[in-house]
């Protein structure tokens, strides 16, 4: 066992010692040594209630054989942030959580390792902390939140961030908003849409690296602690059998993730996370696979941001096996290994389906006939860019350039009414470097929701979008502004065009005249860990990932990856 190196022989007696304080004996020592890495917190309720799911977790680990040793990382929320300057630890705070694991995993010699996660990052920070150690494990999620209730309507809090948009364009008073935010977030478990936590949920589903149909109980359900006991006893068969995370991370799994993600018109934040995951894994994977993954993939999840339903009632409706099995039978998914030691088809085999649901529809009659995102180039984004079309009909619109220079002044700007139909906003200067931190903008496009404008406006980003926003988006332009991106060259009134079935984004402005005039904005952070993670972090279209595997090692004095 890898844990022999802190416990094994007379040398080791002081590290025995120490255990021995926290209650270990010599069987519990002498077990293999298995990480509960948990992300709890109290501050949202996507991850508050995983101190509670850790007990059952510990409970099967120890009825299997192993010891649990329960460590903690951290969080940073979302849908508290989002809008604020906090919002720039969010993508950051994917990387120190994949780098906390492997930490605490490395720095004990530890055997195995479950990550428990909730809100967005610590769910692609987990799988890339197991791809990166290649140990034993896997990444079990909270799971989701139920439905709010606002005058017999199920809402989430997608609702209210549209409805601070209605309340700036007087469509709803004081006390409707109030009530609105008071009724939409019943208790715990993370965003309840296909948004950015439900969308990678099942993708690691898919992926391999998650048993199959867990992520998908509610987090408040009745069989939620049965399922994770039954994730402590899968840890330990798959630390006895030596399966590990990059026997599964392969080209074709992350491909079979993409799908799910495509089919189910889920979060564009899927397209940075799954490149991570890729990169951590050693595994040749590029943001044009998405392209071509959406552009075969029908949409068959009619659930929000775009659609009708949530995750507890995909969940009733038959969960992610339901899903996988329709595109097995489209042939759209290849048959990959799994963390249980079972194939993707063998643990979907006889998925069940609730008579009558309409969460999941046929392929014979998609609600979209292409899936929900598409990567973009042209002179305006050289490296890519990833337009998000759930929810909108449309598949190219040009217009006149309305440019920002940060999340902040296109907000007033929106909440002013100063934004008209027919432009294409433009902010810039929030991309992983520039950002730092690539926010998302659902503060923006919610706002434009909420006044009636998601149909008459286009909006082009180096950040991100929430996978709660819908309309007709374009983020993750690559190069971004702070690297001298063409972005950081246009000016109001440049006519852009944004055609995603030519994947093209350009605009007509002869924007090199003006480069000699150009200057990166400086960095709001000079220390501490924003000022650090802009340093050191890459590309959108490489993940914007801080760590680099497949580099050749770089002295202090070497220039940063790009």
């Amino acid at each position: 066992m890898k844990s022999d190196e802190i416990k094994k022989g007379p040398d080791r007696a002081a590290a025995r010692a120490m255990l021995r304080a926290t209650g270990l004996g010599d069987k519990e020592i002498y077990r293999p040594l298995i990480a509960v890495v948990n992300t709890w917190s109290d501050v949202t309720p996507c991850n508050m209630h995983l101190r509670d799911l850790a007990e059952p977790l510990k409970e099967g680990i120890r009825a299997a054989g192993g010891t649990p040793l329960e460590f903690g990382s951290i969080v940073v929320t979302d849908g508290i942030s989002m809008g604020s300057e906090g919002m720039r630890c969010s993508l950051m705070s994917r990387e120190l959580v994949a780098d906390s694991v492997e930490l605490v995993t490395r720095g004990h010699c530890l055997d195995g390792v479950v990550v428990l996660v909730g809100c967005d990052k610590t769910i692609p920070a987990g799988a890339m902390a197991l791809a990166r150690m290649n140990l034993p494990g896997l990444v079990v999620y909270g799971g989701s939140i139920m439905p709010g209730n606002h005058n017999g309507i199920p809402i989430t809090i997608q609702d209210v961030f549209e409805a601070v948009g209605a309340h700036a364009a007087d469509k709803i008073d004081d006390a409707e908003l109030h009530a609105i935010e008071s009724e939409a977030c019943p208790g715990a478990g993370a965003c309840g849409g296909q948004f950015t936590a439900n969308t990678m949920a099942m993708a690691l589903t898919a992926l391999g690296l998650s048993p199959m149909g867990v992520n998908d109980i509610p987090a408040v359900h009745p069989d939620k602690n049965e399922a994770l006991r039954a994730c402590g006893q899968l840890v330990m068969d798959a630390v006895n059998q030596e399966r590990r995370p990059r026997e599964i991370v392969t080209a074709a799994a992350l491909r079979n993730a993409a799908a799910v993600v495509t089919a189910t018109a889920g979060s564009t934040n899927a397209v940075l996370h799954l490149l991570a995951i890729a990169r951590e894994a050693g595994v040749e994977f590029e943001i044009d696979e998405f392209d071509a993954i959406s552009r075969n993939t029908p949409i068959i999840g009619d659930l929000k941001p775009a659609g009708r339903f949530m995750a507890p009632d995909l969940f009733e409706a038959g969960g992610t096996p339901l899903v996988i099995e329709r595109l097995k039978g489209a042939g759209l998914l290849t048959d990959s290994p799994t963390i249980t030691g079972r194939s993707l088809f063998e643990e979907t085999a006889g998925a069940g389906e609730r008579p009558g649901q309409e969460v999941v529809v046929d392929f014979d009659r998609p609600l979209k006939p292409r899936g929900g995102f598409g990567i973009l180039y042209g002179n305006l984004a050289p490296e890519g860019c990833v337009a998000k079309l759930a929810g909108h009909g449309e598949f190219k619109f040009t217009g006149p350039a309305r440019v920002f220079e940060s999340e902040e002044d296109c907000f007033r700007a929106v909440q002013n009414r100063e934004i008209e139909a027919g432009q294409v906003i433009v902010i810039r200067n929030e991309g992983p470097r520039g950002g730092p931190g690539m926010r998302e903008m659902l503060a923006v496009t919610a706002a434009l929701v909420g006044q009636g404008l998601d149909d008459s406006v286009a909006l082009m980003t180096d950040g991100r979008f929430s996978g709660a926003t819908y309309g007709f988006m374009v983020g993750h332009v690559a190069p971004e502004a702070a690297r001298g991106g063409p972005i950081g060259l246009l000016r109001d009134g440049d006519t852009i065009t944004i055609d995603v079935d030519a994947r093209r984004v350009e605009t007509d402005a002869d924007l090199e005249s003006r480069r000699a005039d150009w200057q990166p904005r400086p960095h709001a952070f000079s220390s501490g860990a924003l000022a650090k993670y802009a340093f050191m972090v890459s590309s959108a279209s490489q993940g914007a990932v801080t760590s680099f595997p497949d580099l050749d090692a770089q002295g202090a004095d070497q220039p940063r990856p790009e």
